[in-house]
């Protein structure tokens, strides 16, 4: 395979990025985030690669999760606080289901950029540029907010190191204890509608009730109040991504330093494409989405471009195709995966194949939809016997109104009371806790099936 350059993508065909109008300002960005330090280390992603590697032959589940894109204006303390307090709940329910650790992956500190359906949108008669993300322009729609500009990158860059500050002192000051989480879980489980779900919550309490009486608690063990949380986006602004590489003193390879999991979208995976080009040649472990238009030819390229060495751990393809759509396009692309006998770890996105226009205009995704995909994803990894090793939401801790269902029940009426997305709808903090006991569920009885199997 051809040498790898960071700044070899820049000779492949580029989509889904901005054409910045002023060379020389994007220019003097580029080196100044090319001083900074990175974001992460290499010693983090080697670290999340094994335990990738891990989920890809069921010895682990990852759950991945966070903003469609985060925000500039709504950059908080308590945001941060609330989608990570919400995923270390989710993990707690699905550690109890599948009985096996829960690899924690946010989209946080780096989501910034969205790829779009259309370079341009109209408004009341009126054409302007597409919002691509706060690292790139404005949501204001007016001629001067949507042009591209590149000193964004550098606030960006702030506000993912600020983040990942918080994180890891929520991560290891005693936050993550695995009491106070499950503490806030029961809250959940205390209304009428979510009875359902008390069943397994008191299952919890009993088993943290008996690790008290045996000695095992959070002052015996660190494992019980600390938590290994990693941070991942789509790589997306190729230039703020070759800015942050680093070369790894240890290993002598290269690493995206913007994120410890970076990966491709569905509307960039071309190929011969700049973006494909350029993760290539990074030593973190990184995601493909697979949508229905992945073709059988096209993702054994791909496997072969992203993952030449067959590692395991080094490649997450992440299925979203939609409910109702997961049995005509997942076997294929396994099968496919099979053939050429590829190590890969097979995720969900339920979210982005299930997008619609509500009665009152909002974009919405249906609850019942997203758990559709959920369960469909996991039939057909039961029919195929291999592993449904993760799951990936958009998601916050916040208790917005984007998505309708749940049990909590928001319907299309109530999207406009706290509808704070800029870009895709998200599920809210009991949506998520509610879906995490579903999976929960689909999880406990892959395990008591392989179980039985087994025996």
């Amino acid at each position: 395979m051809a040498e790898w350059l960071k700044s070899g993508w820049r000779n492949k065909p580029r989509i889904q990025m901005p054409d910045y109008l002023d060379g020389d300002a994007l220019k003097a960005v580029e080196a100044q985030l090319s001083s900074y330090p990175p974001l992460v280390f290499a010693g983090e992603a080697r670290s999340l690669k094994a335990k990738l590697g891990a989920a890809a032959r069921g010895e682990a589940f990852l759950l991945q999760g966070g903003d469609c894109a985060e925000s500039f204006e709504q950059f908080s303390a308590d945001g941060i606080r609330d989608t990570f307090k919400v995923m270390l709940q989710m993990a707690m329910v699905l550690t109890y289901g599948a009985k096996v650790p829960v690899v924690k992956v946010g989209r946080m500190a780096g989501q910034f950029a969205k790829p779009r359906s259309a370079p341009t949108e109209v408004v009341d008669g009126v054409e302007l540029p597409s919002y691509r993300g706060d690292i790139i322009n404005e949501l204001d729609f007016t001629s001067a907010a949507r042009i591209p500009d590149p000193a964004k990158m550098l606030q960006a860059y702030t506000q993912a190191a600020a983040t990942l500050n918080l994180l890891r002192a929520f991560s290891t000051g005693g936050y993550a204890d695995v009491n106070q989480v499950h503490a806030w879980t029961l809250g959940f489980t205390e209304g009428e509608k979510a009875a359902k779900y008390r069943d397994l919550a008191n299952r919890i309490s009993d088993t943290l009730d008996f690790m008290r009486a045996a000695g095992v608690n959070n002052e015996s063990t660190d494992s019980l109040k600390t938590v290994d949380f990693y941070t991942s986006h789509e790589s997306l602004l190729l230039e703020y991504e070759e800015a942050l590489t680093r070369l790894d003193s240890t290993s002598g390879n290269w690493l995206a330093g913007s994120g410890h999991m970076l990966w491709i979208g569905d509307r960039t995976r071309q190929p011969d494409g700049a973006h494909v080009e350029f993760l290539r040649g990074v030593q973190n472990p990184i995601g493909l989405k697979c949508g229905p238009t992945t073709t059988a030819e096209d993702l054994k390229i791909l496997l072969e471009k992203l993952n030449p060495e067959n590692e395991s751990g080094r490649l997450t393809l992440i299925a979203r195709f939609g409910a109702g759509s997961v049995g005509e396009h997942l076997p294929r692309l396994i099968k496919t995966v099979q053939e050429e006998g590829a190590n890969v770890l097979w995720t969900c996105d339920p979210m982005h194949g299930n997008t619609i226009k509500s009665a009152t205009g909002y974009k919405t995704r249906p609850f019942d939809s997203v758990l559709r995909e959920v369960r469909e994803f996991f039939g057909v990894h039961k029919a195929e016997g291999t592993v449904p090793g993760g799951v990936h939401f958009e998601m916050t801790g916040q208790d917005v109104t984007e998505c309708t269902g749940g049990v909590r029940a928001v319907t299309e009426e109530d999207l406009s009371d706290r509808y704070h997305t800029a870009c895709d709808p998200r599920l809210n903090a009991s949506q998520s806790l509610e879906l995490a006991f579903l999976v929960a569920e689909e999880l406990s009885a892959l395990r008591q099936e392989r179980h039985a199997k087994a025996v």
